[in-house]
């Protein structure tokens, strides 16, 4: 039975409906990734989820007794007081009370003390509190600790275990993942797997998408679509639905156009008019302007400037310290032109330190550091300090001007914003109407604008949808000069870099060729633990004994009958499977396909998912039999 149901949902903000005619579940135990571009209206399909939207039309229908807890994707600025504070307030009147016994009991007021814990028995509230001290030790959070004081990371993690508090049975994650370290991101994605309810979340990082999701749902011009199975497997059938819907929108198109010919014609023509067909055209008309078109890519193009020197900047035993924490020792680096390096290290352990030596923004303690000639740098900042509140996205990015030269062509300022995906109107008011992506999209602008041939980007990934983050890689791929990319997206990192400087703890700052799995193979593996009898043995009058030889590699084992039959008709299965799935996949591309009403459409896409799983499990059997 579904946890959580819409039904014909309809929502709007003004113009075309944010989300028309709803139809969606969630069922016990999914992991459910919401997808969709920028703007799309992820975020508020949530917020229906949570019931902190009402529908304009339809019904969104909780199963009775169920939990919904939802994470938001900013940090509240106006939360308060210690991290056990803000972890009980998700309780409610009862987690104020136990935050009041809480701060009693650390200040000694008994009288204090006692009105909280006769309030907290009446409302049964003790379970409340072992629940509390149980999400604190999980999560691993300081509950006497000030949330004002803690890191952005360290504070999502408050935020998580405010929702999870609630025991809820659906949690609801909007970009769990933006400013987290690689570490932190990592801890999230084993915890999420371990969670026993259902999980809705958004996120632009493709390789927590990956390790989580069991089901796609998108967000299209309005429409919820959902895409069982994994992330790779929604890509390819978005891929075949599109390529649908453009084939049977040419042939429409081309209907109507004969019937526009057809009903223009002359006297002859109105004389024997068929009023039936006059009706259906009129029905086209209708349906042709009520088409929504989908959104368009966005275009990016950097400015560059002319080259630089072969050599950008080299690095040679810089040594950097803080308030007794060693960022660098005796550290050294070279890049040069056209190098794409990226930068990894936990949270706080030095990178914008690190960035600002590079650029000879720092003088470091130690050490020194040489820039080469002819460099013009552009950075992008991960605060978005560069933009300016009081003025519209036209002025941030011309500053007054109506032109922009890009590489020799000039444009206007208008036009120049539409290939970021910005309307006039939406270019011409304060940006702080904006969201977070679109932010991003407005400092992605005006830092293509400017040229350069040192790009220095401080986790630009935040906020963006996926499509607009392959754009930008595919850009930085392109990019003629030297790149310095700071970042947590794993994907983006292995997309785009060609090495890797890593702050490995203590000053020491590695340097590998790759991306960040490539870091992953290459770095030093941790010392095993010696056990204390081996790292001190007795000493002994009789002659040590030889080591014992090196143990052979295990014979190769023998397939049972039964094994080895499964190994010989598992080809003809795989055979099978795969020309089902073929079949499946022509039908569905067949745009009659798309007429059928929505339960049709999901039985066929389960019907395929289980096929495309049971073939992948053929082969990964096959696999293991055959080795």
């Amino acid at each position: 039975m579904p946890l959580l149901q819409f039904q014909r949902v309809d929502f709007g903000v003004g113009g075309p409906l944010l989300l028309e005619h709803v139809d969606l579940t969630i069922e016990p135990g999914e992991r459910v990734c919401i997808v969709g571009r920028n703007g799309a209206g992820k975020s508020t399909l949530m917020r229906l989820m949570a019931g902190e939207l009402k529908p304009d039309d339809g019904e969104v229908r909780v199963q009775s007794g169920i939990v919904v807890a939802r994470m938001a994707q900013e940090v509240p600025q106006d939360t308060q007081g210690s991290v056990f504070d803000v972890v009980a307030a998700g309780l409610g009147d009862l987690g104020a009370l136990l935050a009041r016994y809480h701060h009693a009991v650390h200040a000694g007021d008994m009288a204090a003390m006692a009105e909280a814990q006769a309030l907290i028995e009446a409302g049964d509230g003790w379970d409340l509190d072992r629940r509390v001290q149980q999400v604190l030790e999980r999560l691993e959070l300081p509950e006497d600790a000030e949330f004002a004081a803690l890191s952005g990371g360290m504070k999502r993690r408050v935020l998580l275990a405010q929702a999870l508090v609630r025991a809820p049975d659906v949690l609801l994650l909007d970009e769990p993942t933006n400013h987290l370290d690689i570490a932190a991101i990592d801890w999230l994605e084993g915890f999420l797997k371990t969670f026993a309810g259902s999980l809705v979340f958004v996120t632009h990082d493709r390789g927590f998408l990956r390790a989580l999701a069991t089901r796609i749902v998108e967000i299209d011009r309005g429409r919820v679509t959902s895409w069982p199975g994994d992330y790779d497997n929604y890509l390819r059938r978005r891929e075949e639905r599109l390529h649908a819907e453009a084939q049977e929108n040419a042939r429409f198109d081309k209907l109507l156009a004969q019937e526009e010919v057809w009903i223009r014609q002359g006297i002859k023509a109105r004389r024997t008019r068929n009023e039936g067909r006059v009706t259906a055209l009129k029905a086209m008309r209708r349906e042709r302007a009520a088409r929504r078109e989908l959104t368009g890519k966005v275009k990016m193009e950097a400015a560059s400037a002319q080259a630089s020197g072969k050599k950008v900047i080299e690095m040679t035993g810089v040594s950097q310290a803080f308030g007794g924490q060693v960022i660098l020792r005796d550290a050294s680096a070279t890049l040069l032109r056209g190098d794409k390096v990226g930068i990894i290290g936990p949270n706080g352990s030095g990178k914008s330190t690190l960035l600002k030596i590079l650029l000879g923004e720092l003088q470091p303690d130690t050490g020194k550091v040489d820039l080469g000639t002819n460099l013009q740098i552009a950075y992008f900042d991960q605060h978005r300090s560069q933009l300016d509140d009081t003025r519209n996205a036209l002025e941030n990015v011309a500053g007054g001007r109506d032109f922009v030269e890009i590489n020799g062509s000039r444009k206007h300022v208008v036009g120049y914003l539409q290939e970021f995906l910005f309307s006039p109107e939406r270019a011409r008011a304060p940006i702080t109407r904006l969201s977070g992506g679109e932010r991003n999209r407005l400092l992605l602008a005006r830092l293509f604008a400017q040229p350069s041939n040192l790009l220095v980007m401080d986790e630009p990934t935040n906020d963006l949808d996926v499509e607009t983050l392959e754009l930008l890689e595919e850009l930085l791929l392109d990019y003629p000069g030297t790149l310095l990319l700071v970042s947590h997206d794993r994907d983006f990192l292995d997309n785009v870099v060609t090495s890797t400087l890593v702050l490995e703890g203590d000053g020491r700052l590695g340097d590998y060729v790759g991306g960040y799995s490539d870091w992953l193979r290459q770095r030093p593996a941790p010392a095993p633990a010696t056990p204390p009898a081996a790292a001190a043995p007795k000493p002994s009058a009789t002659p040590s004994a030889p080591p014992p030889a090196p143990a052979e590699a295990p014979a190769r084992k023998k397939l049972s009958y039964k094994d080895q039959r499964e190994l010989e008709q598992l080809p003809g299965r795989i055979e099978q499977l795969e020309t089902e799935i073929a079949a499946r996949t022509a039908a569905m591309q067949d745009p009659a396909f798309y007429r059928q009403d929505g339960a049709a459409q999901q039985q066929a896409n389960a019907a395929l998912a289980r096929l495309q799983a049971e073939l992948d499990a053929a082969y990964a059997r096959w696999e293991a039999l055959d080795g």
